[in-house]
């Protein structure tokens, strides 16, 4: 009924706290919902840990965890098979978000396996009130989307920084890594063209990938450069060959050590100095 716009009202999520703290969700197992399944927003001090999560891969928007504009979250030791992104940090959309001024921070996720014709490990694409200090780590990937997604667009304001995600495998990817300043639609056409977010510090290090498709695309903002891009010990095997195709980029900048295949030339080569070379 929804692809077909004949639904009379709205998706609910599954599970929503609102303007919530010292929160654990634990050892439940969630299927088939309609929308989101576990949205913590406006939330402190939440801890989601031995859930697992079941949505059918080609159930619409069914994302497994979205803490949003919330703060000190930790995501641990589950499995998620749905049809939308398995996490993903947001922080209100466009010109709302962007007044409400509600950061997402603190947010640590490990130990999380699962599958998705979406993302697998994301942040955004509604990241109006700003999205920092997020680590995701010692995660499996299988039947993928895109493995790792960083997502925004004009319009939504907002920062994207110090990310770090680590120690990723995934398998059978049609991209392996994306951060993208083009991505997600809008509430409505009352957001502001000028409003672009600025998106620095992003580590992305020890990951493995086979059948990888696509290693990846790293395409910031013409106005608003993605900067301090670091890359390191990446390796993106491809479907057909021992490696995947170049990732590409634009309006990027950073580093890259270690990495097959190699990536763009905007990513400057081994030098571990400069913005990158604390996390290398």
């Amino acid at each position: 009924m929804w692809r077909q716009r004949t639904l009379p009202f709205t998706r609910p999520n599954l599970i929503e706290f609102m303007n919530s703290r010292s929160i654990i969700i634990s050892n439940v197992i969630f299927q088939n919902s309609p929308f989101w399944n576990i949205h913590p927003v406006y939330c402190s001090n939440v801890v989601i840990r031995y859930v697992t999560i079941l949505a059918p891969a080609d159930s619409p928007n069914t994302d497994g965890i979205d803490p949003d504009s919330s703060s000190n979250v930790c995501i641990e030791d589950s499995y998620i098979s749905t049809g939308d992104d398995l996490v993903a940090v947001k922080s209100g959309w466009d010109e709302y978000g962007i007044a409400y001024g509600h950061p997402s921070s603190g947010i640590t996720i490990r130990r999380v396996t699962g599958s998705s014709p979406f993302s697998g490990i994301a942040v955004g694409s509604e990241t109006s009130g700003g999205v920092e200090n997020v680590l995701a780590e010692h995660i499996n990937l299988y039947n993928v989307g895109v493995g790792i997604h960083v997502k925004t667009n004009i319009g939504r304001g907002g920062f994207i920084r110090n990310i770090t995600v680590s120690d990723v495998y995934m398998e059978n990817a049609r991209k392996g890594i994306k951060i993208a300043g083009d991505v997600g639609d809008h509430p409505d056409d009352k957001f502001n063209p000028n409003a672009l977010p600025v998106v620095n510090g992003i580590t992305i290090k020890d990951v493995w990938g086979t059948k990888v498709q696509q290693s990846g695309l790293i395409q910031g903002l013409k106005n608003s450069p993605f900067t301090g891009i670091c890359l390191s010990n990446i390796n993106l095997q491809g479907v057909a060959g021992p490696t995947s195709p170049p990732l590409k980029c634009s309006d990027v900048s950073g580093s890259a050590y270690q990495v097959k295949p190699w990536p763009c030339s905007e990513l400057s080569s081994s030098q571990q100095t400069g913005a990158c070379s604390n996390h290398f």
